[in-house]
């Protein structure tokens, strides 16, 4: 079988999608590769394809247990002979397993990095004919990458003790230009041919939100989406444990995940998502790499991720079948403090050397910097994103919140040398002041404003009929724009910057561009779009239903999720097509052969009742 023909039938695809066949072309010519695609664009079939074309097993480095399993769930059930080793096997199983492949039972073994210099790894390795190793999520391979995994740098070494050199694959969803210079050089590829296709996702829109009450907006938001599945994404244990409660009450069907709960309860928890059984899930980034879900709808994070990195890769996990989903941050100013703390006492870096921890550190609040920018941008979010990732964008997606609203410029000088002035003074009185304080200040409202110290100041209470939201959006702005700078800290404090002066001192003006007043609507539908959803037509909406009914059954039966059954996408196709012979089941998007031969007449035979 050639590439296409090997596609067709375990994938059930007529055609490579961007940048795929030009990957897997290099890898069964024998040349390393590096792929960057985005979430959903199919990186897996990269180095499935050349896996099952060439001779002996491929080797895939995954870095979680969900990873894996949720990938070699779905292969067998494409008829692929795959397997994996982690530490969710026991000891006779990891034994049973190995045995296997050394029989050549499996094309496809995925291993956790952790165990490839393990003795029985490295002589069944050394025993049997290895002709590709693919690194998934290699980005974690790079200190200066968002999820550095120090087990990823035993890859290389693993390698060089084989017998024979296989050709190496290395993918990442999101790597700047530093990072993916990092990864090649830490992988040691050979010339590898390097292909970024894009991060866009036309799908997915992106919005920003600064809502007064927080868990009111999230409560309006996910009635919105309906039945739809989605994720809540949270900074801390503590948020997850306070959004679930809050969606429980309000009678959503939600479970949660984060690193304090046992291995017992994040898997079944995890399961109970994935088929479903609980279409919302609220997470701590713990609930990460891995999360294989076709049909999430959207993906909300309550609270600001510490980069933009990540928060691509979490917001990504929405709309993998190319259906319309939306992307929503939750934004509030606490929410910078949180991150910078998470900053400052996340990773274990104790055995890097004072100054390389520090040029950690600095690159981190870069990072978050980046992210607080995204956040109070009046620019178009998608143009945000794909220029952070060094891809060229129009400066209108026409799919973002700020391209829906109407911006107008105002001359905010006068408040600007208030705020600045303020800032200026207390630092004559050897005090310092944080965003929310300085705000308070210039209100003249507030116990924390209750001294003299405050009271005396000339700008004190100067902006008392401005909101406060207001008030703080401005000093965001003048941060963003470079006026102020934020000093790290558990308490980030404000100081100024060279740039303030020409404000101050010499009255250049500072412009700010804000919404213009929106006619209200009601807040339940707005954020769904239903406008960009695929909405079938009469009896096509309704055979979607049933076959989604039909799948549920087969899904519950096989103890297997819904989507690797069908994806949502497959089963749109099946209604629009209406397929009643096995030559067209297998020409409706995403079934192969296996698939047909193990689902085509239970579909078959509800679509025959269907069309009576």
């Amino acid at each position: 079988m050639d590439k296409l023909e090997t596609l067709r039938k375990f994938f059930g695809h007529d055609a490579f999608r961007e940048g795929q066949e030009t990957l897997v072309d290099a890898l069964l010519q024998g040349r390393d590769v590096f792929g960057v695609m985005p979430t959903g664009a199919g990186k897996s079939i990269c180095y499935q394809i050349p896996a099952l074309m060439l001779p002996g097993v491929t080797i895939v480095v995954s870095p979680l247990i969900s990873l894996m399993k949720d990938q070699v769930e779905a292969l067998v059930d494409a008829g692929i002979p795959a397997a994996f080793l982690n530490s969710s096997l026991s000891s006779d199983e990891y034994t049973n397993t190995l045995s296997d492949a050394r029989r050549g039972a499996y094309k496809l073994l995925y291993v956790a990095p952790e165990r490839l210099l393990t003795d029985s790894f490295l002589r069944f390795s050394q025993s049997v004919p290895i002709s590709l190793v693919a690194i998934d999520e290699a980005h974690c391979v790079s200190q200066w990458g968002q999820d550095f995994r120090p087990s990823y740098l035993k890859i290389v070494e693993y390698i060089d003790r084989l017998p024979v050199r296989p050709v190496v694959g290395a993918f990442t969803a999101t790597a700047t230009h530093e990072v993916r210079d990092d990864i090649i050089r830490m992988l040691q590829l050979h010339d590898p041919l390097t292909l970024v296709t894009g991060f866009n996702r036309p799908n997915l829109r992106f919005e920003v939100l600064r809502p007064r009450n927080k868990n009111a907006a999230l409560l309006s938001l996910i009635r919105g989406f309906g039945d739809r599945s989605g994720i809540v994404y949270c900074a801390t244990r503590k948020a997850v444990e306070s959004v679930c409660e809050l969606l429980t009450s309000a009678g959503l069907p939600v479970t949660r995940y984060h690193a304090g709960l046992s291995d017992d309860e994040r898997r079944k928890n995890q399961e109970d998502f994935a088929a479903d059984r609980c279409p919302i899930i609220a997470a701590t980034n713990a609930f990460g790499m891995g999360i294989d879900k076709s049909n999430v709808g959207y993906v909300i994070h309550y609270n600001l991720p510490k980069n933009l990195e990540s928060y691509y890769q979490e917001a990504g996990r929405a709309g993998r079948d190319g259906e319309p989903a939306t992307c929503t941050l939750l934004y509030s100013a606490r929410d910078v403090s949180t991150a910078r703390w998470l900053v400052e006492h996340s990773g274990d870096h104790s055995d890097i050397d004072p100054q390389t921890r520090e040029l950690l550190y600095q690159r981190d609040m870069l990072r978050l910097d980046a992210m607080c920018g995204y956040a109070v941008t009046t620019d178009c979010l998608r143009a945000i994103l794909l220029r952070y990732f060094g891809e060229p964008a129009p400066d209108i997606c026409g799919n973002c919140s700020n391209c829906s609203l109407e911006f107008e410029t105002r001359d905010i000088t006068v408040e600007a040398q208030m705020l600045l002035s303020c800032v200026y003074r207390l630092r004559k009185k050897e005090r310092t002041v944080g965003i929310a304080l300085l705000a308070d200040i210039l209100r003249g409202k507030g116990r924390r404003v209750d001294s003299p110290v405050y009271r005396d100041l000339s700008t004190f209470g100067l902006l008392s009929e401005m909101p406060t939201a207001k008030i703080r959006a401005i000093i965001e702005h003048l941060v963003h724009q470079g006026y102020l700078a934020q000093m790290p800290g558990s308490l980030p404090v404000l100081t100024l910057t060279r740039k303030a002066r020409g404000v101050l001192f010499h009255g250049e003006p500072v412009f700010m561009k804000v919404a213009k007043p929106q006619p209200r609507t009601s807040s339940a539908t707005r954020p769904v779009q239903t406008s960009l959803l695929h909405k079938p037509s009469g009896g096509e909406d309704e055979v979607f239903v049933q076959l989604k009914l039909l799948r549920t059954l087969i899904a519950d039966r096989e103890k297997l999720p819904p989507y690797m059954i069908f994806s949502d996408a497959t089963l749109r196709d099946m209604a629009k097509k209406l397929p009643l012979t096995d030559a067209e089941f297998l020409a409706v998007s995403g079934i192969g052969q296996a698939k047909l031969r193990k689902y085509g007449e239970q579909f078959m035979t509800l679509l025959r009742l269907v069309k009576r």
